[in-house]
């Protein structure tokens, strides 16, 4: 086991999509933990959208990472060395530990993890926060119920893939969109949706209309536009639009070309008194206790199925970050650091 501690650090902000020049690697010792805290080694890292965000210093909901900082990211690893009275050498955690093989966490900022370790990845995934995400948008915005047509997109990744089958589980019809039929194949044949279309077909929007005759009554947002604008005219009336995502736009530089269908959305929402209801998922991760009692025994059994695109060393996560924000990835993508 090393005690070299390999880095990436954010080099430059990007415009438009980043690029490698954007990372920089760095390698030095492992940090002592100091009273309180723990010294973790990390097994897993995720890969998520919102990571784009903190690589820009716009106005957001939190805050971005500073130049020369270490990317931010969660963590999966084993505790080496504690000084928290809690936690003990050995003990499995998940960490904001950023993309690092080694972090120091404060004892009460780390969560204590219950997986067998065959499966400790799975608490960056559907046992993580984007398991949390699909069931929190479901229960509190989306609402899906017997007999609904529900639309999600990035219907494989670890959002998308969570929402259809708690969708289904409802009793609704999980209609998918995906990018290419390799992945919409899997959307129904292995995770159970009613259809799955590929957006990148000429004639998307009249395939989604002809998988949905009943409209939408659900549109799990995780995109934007390329798959918001055929849905709007399927919506129903008392429509559930949970915002989670706008993953098609966080690269953009400009504004997209018009038509400006900002009057036809907001015209709908109005006419046929659509929810519209954006969320962050870090607000709500009080009610972890009550997702894992839910989801985590289907996930465990198998009822749920959980697909990960495991990415092999530290070194080539800003390739796989890269690719993952134009659908490169297939599945819940996360790096594996260490043995």
């Amino acid at each position: 086991m090393s005690d070299e501690n390999l880095q990436i650090r954010l080099a430059k902000r990007p415009t438009g999509a980043p690029d490698p020049s954007c990372f920089q690697v760095e390698r030095g010792p492992k940090p002592e933990p100091g009273e309180g805290e723990v010294l973790v080694r990390h097994r897993f890292l995720s890969l998520d959208p919102y990571m784009r965000g903190r690589m820009s210093d716009a106005e957001s909901y939190a805050e971005p990472v500073a130049i020369g900082d270490v990317m931010i990211g969660g963590t999966v690893g084993v505790v080496e060395e504690s000084r928290h009275p809690k936690l003990a050498k050995g003990d499995f955690v998940m960490s904001m530990g950023g993309w690092q093989t080694w972090s120091v966490a404060k004892g009460g900022e780390v969560r204590k993890l219950q997986l067998p370790e065959a499966h400790l990845s799975l608490a960056l995934g559907a046992l993580g926060m984007p398991g949390l995400t699909a069931w929190w948008g479901l229960k509190h915005i989306g609402q899906p119920t017997k007999g609904e047509t529900l639309v999600v997109a990035a219907a494989t990744g670890p959002v998308g893939a969570m929402v259809g089958q708690l969708a289904q589980r409802a009793g609704a019809r999980a209609v998918g969109v995906a990018g290419g039929p390799e992945k919409c194949a899997f959307a129904t044949e292995t995770l159970g949706f009613d259809a799955c279309l590929d957006h990148r077909a000429d004639d998307f929007a009249e395939q989604l209309a002809a998988a949905c005759p009943d409209g939408v009554d659900v549109y799990f947002e995780n995109v934007g536009l390329p798959v918001l604008g055929p849905v709007m005219p399927l919506l129903n009336a008392h429509a559930r639009i949970p915002l989670c995502g706008l993953v098609a736009h966080y690269n953009a530089t400009s504004l997209p070309a018009g038509p400006d269908r900002t009057p036809v959305l907001l015209g709908l929402i109005l006419r046929k008194k659509i929810r519209l209801e954006g969320f962050i998922i870090a607000d709500h991760f009080d009610e972890f206790g009550a997702f894992a009692a839910d989801v985590a025994p289907a996930v465990l059994d198998g009822s749920i199925t959980v697909r990960e695109d495991v990415v092999e060393g530290l070194e080539n996560a800003p390739e796989a970050f890269i690719g993952m924000l134009t659908g490169s990835n297939f599945g819940k993508l996360v790096v594996k650091v260490a043995d």
